[in-house]
């Protein structure tokens, strides 16, 4: 970031990032560029804390969207951590984002994050630098809160985004695709079927994809009504549908976050995929991935064939999972229940 920040000239661009490095350390750092110089200014320390708390978040949001100083045309907004797409955390909640290891283990779950973005300024894109977090279910709950919703539909790389290179485009309105084809390229370039693949030397690819949200909900509308009304075999389903979820052998971790457009291809007919296919495309701003992605399971595996956004196809219709899902905006937009889940 402090690199990125050489490239940014402007003194009126703030650049504040919220880190917990554990062991009572919390703070929230303010980086600018001093013709040439990057300071770090800390705003405030926050001592020891659950970082991924409801009002210790609405605390720093408060720091910052509340303070004059900080006052904007647009805003942007990164979240990193640990994130997964559906795992119930804990039952019957529905998803959780971001980890928070440091006194037990605490997680927010989405719709404390909806929570606390009802009192955030809107934003010209929201982005996860975490795992994957681009599916349909989380962008759809959040397209009210930002214009452009980015992230990966699979594992991200061990290094986290490129800050360096796409800092420049974060504090540009309107330039999230150029910012998620920013970062696909540096990995791109670096891309060598994971040999030698390091933290340092990343060679094992990356994917990364930019929605725009104001088509969601038309989206929604039109899958509602092209979904055949019968009940589906979700395990014919799940073997048709690419997953992104290497996590198979591990039971306790597995999810499964299959390819949407691929999964709609099987439940549509040839006429109504085309159709949905266009609307699917005209919320797609961005969408790129290397041949082959690295998952820290199974290593190096094929993308081939993917399309960028996930959606849950559940295991078992009884299942905690099913019915926290049963509860979530997307479901009953979508008019999942057509599909007799």
């Amino acid at each position: 970031m402090k690199k990125g920040m050489l490239s940014l000239l402007s003194s009126s661009m703030h650049l504040l990032i919220y880190a917990d490095w554990g062991d009572g350390d919390a703070r929230l750092i303010e980086l600018s560029n001093d013709n040439g110089n990057i300071l770090e200014q800390t705003i405030r320390e926050y001592g020891d804390r659950n970082s991924t708390g409801v009002e210790e978040t609405r605390e720093v949001f408060d720091d910052v969207f509340g303070n004059p100083d900080y006052q904007a045309a647009s805003y942007g907004l990164i979240y990193w951590s640990h994130c997964d797409g559906w795992i119930p955390y804990p039952m019957p909640s529905s998803r959780w984002i971001g980890q928070d290891t440091g006194n037990g283990d605490n997680r927010m779950n989405l719709s404390d994050f909806e929570e606390i973005l009802e009192q955030a300024p809107h934003f010209d894109f929201i982005m996860f630098d975490a795992c994957f977090m681009q599916s349909i279910e989380v962008a759809y709950a959040l397209r009210d809160y930002t214009d452009y919703y980015i992230a990966s539909p699979t594992e991200t790389p061990g290094p986290g985004a490129p800050y360096d290179k796409i800092l420049p485009y974060m504090f540009q309105g309107g330039a999230s695709a150029k910012l998620a084809d920013t970062y696909y390229n540096v990995y791109a370039d670096l891309y060598d079927e994971g040999r030698g693949i390091t933290n340092d030397h990343w060679t094992g690819g990356t994917s990364i994809c930019a929605l725009r949200t104001e088509g969601l909900e038309q989206l929604a509308s039109l899958t509602a009504r092209l979904l055949p009304e019968e009940a589906v075999d979700v395990e014919t389903l799940q073997a048709a549908a690419f997953d992104y979820d290497q996590r198979q052998d591990y039971p306790s971790s597995y999810v499964g976050y299959f390819d949407w457009a691929q999964m709609m291809q099987v439940l549509l007919s040839a006429e109504d995929y085309a159709a949905w296919r266009q609307a699917f495309d005209d919320a797609i701003a961005y969408w790129n991935t290397t041949p082959m992605n690295y998952s820290a399971v199974v290593g190096m595996f094929s993308m081939e064939g993917t399309n960028g956004v996930t959606h849950y196809i559940p295991r078992s219709l009884s299942s905690e999972a099913a019915e926290a899902y049963r509860a979530t905006a997307w479901y009953q937009a979508a008019g999942l229940s057509k599909l007799g889940w």
